[in-house]
């Protein structure tokens, strides 16, 4: 049976609206070999729709279905956590639209979560509020851990980055639902119907893709093409399975 691939957008794939070299190739080579595929994204900035609008203006089409973000993964876990609640959000439309999925009424009035992701609308008076309402008693809850992301322009600041000035004002550190929590794994996979032994996650960070992926039991696929060196790799107690300079080397066929 193919194997499956549960593949990182950023630094994978593209870099802003730029194709990554062997990219093409590489969705090309998963579809001819009968491989199930996912795109995974721990940005929540955008909508499925809108990743899947990037994508095919450099050429690769694929349904709304076939991608999965921290903001999907976030919803689904605040639905199951609290159905029908209520979060004061600071993030782009891909967590908003995620939220408002589920049910859920976004408020700046005693919410029962205070969530945080990408974006690149933030300012003090949003902080302010964040912290206020974190210490009126309101949960904290973050899409994602990382500090920064690759772009057209290089490294920008993430959702880590953002949640960095309301952590330190109320002494309370988010719940980060995204790469590298088990959480957002086990929901792709139960999104591609695969099995942790049969699938590969690929990514670009030592930090969230590769470490994810060795903690769901799968083989891990590290591309040099985003934030991570060979000389990151030796930063980290554990390896990924493969190395390769981008996904266009990936060698699809001879890896199951």
């Amino acid at each position: 049976m193919p194997s499956s691939y549960v593949v990182d957008m950023d630094g994978v794939i593209y870099h802003g609206h730029r194709l990554i070299p062997g990219a093409l190739d590489f969705v090309a080579r998963l579809r001819a070999g009968g491989h199930k595929f996912l795109f995974l994204t721990n940005n929540s900035q955008w909508t499925p729709r809108d990743l899947c609008h990037r994508l095919s203006q450099i050429g690769i089409d694929v349904e709304e279905t076939a991608i999965h973000t921290a903001a999907l993964a976030t919803a689904e876990f605040l639905h199951l956590q609290k159905p029908g609640g209520t979060a004061y959000v600071i993030g782009g439309a891909g967590l908003t639209n995620a939220l408002y999925g589920i049910g859920y009424t976004l408020t700046e009035r005693d919410p029962d979560y205070v969530v945080v992701g990408d974006t690149r609308s933030y300012d003090y008076e949003k902080i302010e509020r964040a912290v206020r309402l974190v210490l009126g008693g309101a949960r904290f809850i973050a899409t994602n851990l990382d500090l920064t992301g690759p772009s057209e322009e290089g490294l920008q600041p993430a959702c880590g980055a953002l949640v960095a000035p309301i952590e330190l004002a109320t002494g309370r550190k988010p719940y980060f639902i995204g790469k590298p929590n088990p959480l957002m794994m086990r929901t792709a996979l139960r999104k591609l119907g695969a099995h942790t032994s049969e699938s590969f996650m690929v990514g670009d960070r030592m930090d969230t893709d590769i470490l994810a992926g060795t903690e769901a039991g799968m083989r891990t696929v590290l591309v040099l093409s985003g934030v991570s060196s060979r000389e990151t790799i030796e930063a980290y107690p554990f390896r990924p399975t493969y190395v390769f300079d981008d996904v266009g080397h990936i060698p699809v066929e001879s890896l199951g």
